[in-house]
């Protein structure tokens, strides 16, 4: 079956093109683009893990590894699509416009984290191992009953193709040609199950055939066949075409969250050895050298950049008001429950000193 399901590159491990294709789509231009984003979300994910260790955020998903599939998936979208994260798919948000204000207020556990800047349709990250594929079916197919070309793209983990969830989602999407795109990011770990414990199936993408949609497996750190790739399923979905699953082979270097230590359950000097091998940042390094368009004091202004903005993010987190206690017993239920009010209550008294 992997045989039928190659996985697809463009960009080889150095830098080189594996065919010619899209030698002529791929501009100074593209890359730099590729690059800068690439960067800011690595910035973002290595300084968020540093805020969790300091205690400033709650636990916290790193993605470090992920992030070509994150970038170039979310890249192939319009402004008027709809994006349906995970709770480790906040570099794919970030590229798609949310602030990084509110991705490190929802980490702080906070409401308001939830909330995208007005006009962007991003749904609140996915907790729940993949109840947003549904909502991304929905969503689809209520652009197609209206008439327009905009689709929906639902990220999800090796682990999540174990749930109902997924199950159902592709089969309605298959059924009604909804215009979505299943991205699956496949780091090879549900937590600590590796991929060969979690199916039989050699590949992801070929579940794609009982719901009789395409399915296509890609190399998850080429940024540039990520990208691609994602924009023909984007075009099929907008051409009345349907649903793509598609399945991105990459790895996350860390651990599954800051309350896990990956060391327990996998060889970390494997996780080294990929990142000097097939890191996706190093590979578009390698490969923009290659074409002359790689200049030092370039990349380190990016790097930089990207420093300042998450530092100011970080101040604008932390200089946020205080949430209210009182809140987290407003959106358990439409109207609370005579329980939900006694332990209101409760609190309100001990907020006024009351025994």
């Amino acid at each position: 079956m992997e045989s039928q399901f190659p996985i697809i590159q463009i960009m080889d491990e150095q830098g080189g093109f594996v065919s010619e294709d899209y030698a002529m789509d791929i501009t100074q231009e593209l890359a730099k683009t590729f690059y800068r984003h690439l960067t800011r979300i690595r910035v973002f994910d290595r300084k968020a893990v540093s805020l969790q260790r300091q205690g400033r955020i709650g636990t916290y998903a790193p993605y470090e590894g992920q992030e070509a599939s994150q970038v170039g998936s979310a890249l192939a979208l319009k402004e008027t699509d709809w994006m349906f994260p995970s709770y480790r798919d906040h570099g794919a948000t970030m590229t798609f416009g949310h602030t990084l204000r509110n991705i490190l207020l929802f980490w702080k556990g906070r409401n308001e984290g939830c909330v995208p800047p007005d006009g962007k349709r991003i749904f609140p990250p996915g907790i729940p191992i993949a109840t947003q594929l549904p909502h991304a079916v929905g969503a689809a197919f209520a652009e197609k009953k209206k008439g327009t070309k905009n689709v929906s793209i639902a990220y999800f983990g090796d682990g999540a193709t174990s749930e109902g969830d997924f199950h159902e989602g592709l089969n309605v999407a298959s059924v009604f040609q909804a215009p979505v795109i299943f991205f699956n990011q496949n780091n090879q770990y549900a937590i600590s199950v590796p991929i060969h414990k979690q199916m039989k199936t050699k590949t992801i993408a070929q579940k794609a055939l009982a719901y009789d949609i395409p399915g296509v497996r890609i190399d998850g750190n080429d940024v540039f066949a990520v990208y691609f790739e994602t924009l023909k399923a984007v075009q099929r979905a907008r051409n009345g075409e349907g649903p793509t699953l598609i399945e991105a082979v990459t790895w996350r270097y860390g651990a599954h969250t800051t309350a896990d230590d990956p060391t327990k359950y996998r060889n970390q000097q494997e996780s080294d050895m990929k990142r000097n091998e097939s890191d996706p940042i190093l590979r578009l390094e390698k490969l923009m050298k290659r074409q002359g368009w790689f200049d030092e004091e370039w990349a380190d202004s990016v790097k930089k950049e990207s420093i300042h903005e998450v530092e100011k993010a970080v101040e604008e987190m932390e200089s946020f008001e205080e949430a209210d206690p009182k809140v987290i017993f407003d959106y358990v239920f439409e109207k609370p429950t005579w329980t939900i009010q006694q332990q209101r209550d409760l609190l309100l008294q001990q907020q006024r000193g009351e025994n």
